[in-house]
C-alpha cells in the first residue's frame, strides 16, 4: 500500500511516520535471513561539484523560497539495513539527480544549460537515520536525460565519515531500463531488482504526489571499505 502524504514538516525529522518495508532477497546459499546487499553502481560524473547551502532533505523547496521545483513530487523513503535485517542508526544517506529539465547541480552541467536548469530544485539533499535505519526525502520522480535513458536517484551512504555504498535506484518497469548502459552492467535479474523501486500516486493527493520506497542493505561496513583503487 502507498504511504499516506507527509507533510514537509514531518519530513524534516527524524521522527517522521514509520516506513514501510519493502520485499526483501535472501542471498543466494545463504541463510534465509540474510540479505541480499544493494549493488553498487557508479557515482557518474555529476555529484555536485559545488554543494548548495541548502542540503536538507526537502528538494522541491529551497531555504524559504515558496516557489516548488517542477516535477512530480516525490516522497522517496526507506531504510539502511545490514545483511542481517538490522537497522542502521546514524548513517547518512545523501541523494542527487538531474532536474525536471535534465540539468544536474554541477558545473560541468549547470553552467552551459543557465537557461534551461530550474533554479528552484534543490538537486542535492541529504539525512542522517535515526534508530529505525529510516530516511525520507521529498524531491521529484527522475526523468531520463541524454545518455541514460533509465531515470534515476543517486545514492551515497556513509557511516562515521567513510563511504559505505554509492548506488541508484530506478523506476521499476520504465521502458528505459532495457538499454540504459548501467542498468544493464547488472546481468542478474535478482540483482536489477534490487535497485528498483516502485513509484505510487498518493490516494487523494490534491497535488499528484508519487510514494517510492527503495530499502538499501549494506554489505560492508566502513572498516571493510575497499583501499583506493581497488
Amino acid at each position: 500500500m502507498p504511504r499516506p502524504h507527509v507533510s514537509r514538516r514531518g519530513l524534516l525529522t527524524a521522527g517522521g511516520a514509520a516506513m514501510l518495508a519493502s520485499p526483501f532477497f535472501t542471498t543466494k546459499g545463504l541463510l534465509a535471513e540474510e540479505l541480499m546487499a544493494t549493488p553498487r553502481l557508479t557515482e557518474g560524473p555529476f555529484y555536485p561539484d559545488r554543494l548548495p547551502l541548502d542540503q536538507d532533505n526537502d528538494l522541491i523547496l529551497i531555504g524559504d523560497n515558496t516557489t516548488p521545483a517542477v516535477g512530480e513530487i516525490t516522497n522517496f523513503n526507506g531504510r539502511i539495513l545490514t545483511l542481517a535485517g538490522s537497522p542502521v542508526r546514524n548513517a547518512t544517506v545523501e541523494i542527487w539527480q538531474c532536474d525536471a529539465n535534465a540539468v544536474y547541480l554541477h558545473s560541468r552541467d549547470s553552467d552551459s544549460k543557465k537557461t534551461q536548469q530550474d533554479s528552484n530544485f534543490q538537486g542535492y539533499g541529504k539525512f542522517e537515520t535515526a534508530s529505525d535505519g529510516g530516511y525520507r526525502f521529498r524531491t521529484i520522480k527522475p526523468v531520463p536525460y541524454p545518455g541514460r535513458p533509465a531515470p534515476h536517484i543517486h545514492i551515497k551512504v556513509s557511516q562515521n565519515g567513510h563511504e559505505v555504498l554509492t548506488t541508484q535506484c530506478m523506476i521499476r518497469g520504465n521502458e528505459g531500463n532495457s538499454t540504459d548502459g548501467v542498468f544493464r552492467r547488472l546481468s542478474d535479474p535478482a540483482e536489477q531488482k534490487l535497485i528498483m523501486a516502485d513509484w505510487n500516486r498518493i490516494p487523494n493527493s490534491k497535488i499528484n504526489e508519487w510514494t517510492a520506497n527503495f530499502d538499501i542493505v549494506l554489505g560492508r561496513t566502513p572498516d571493510d571499505r575497499p583501499t583506493q583503487g581497488s
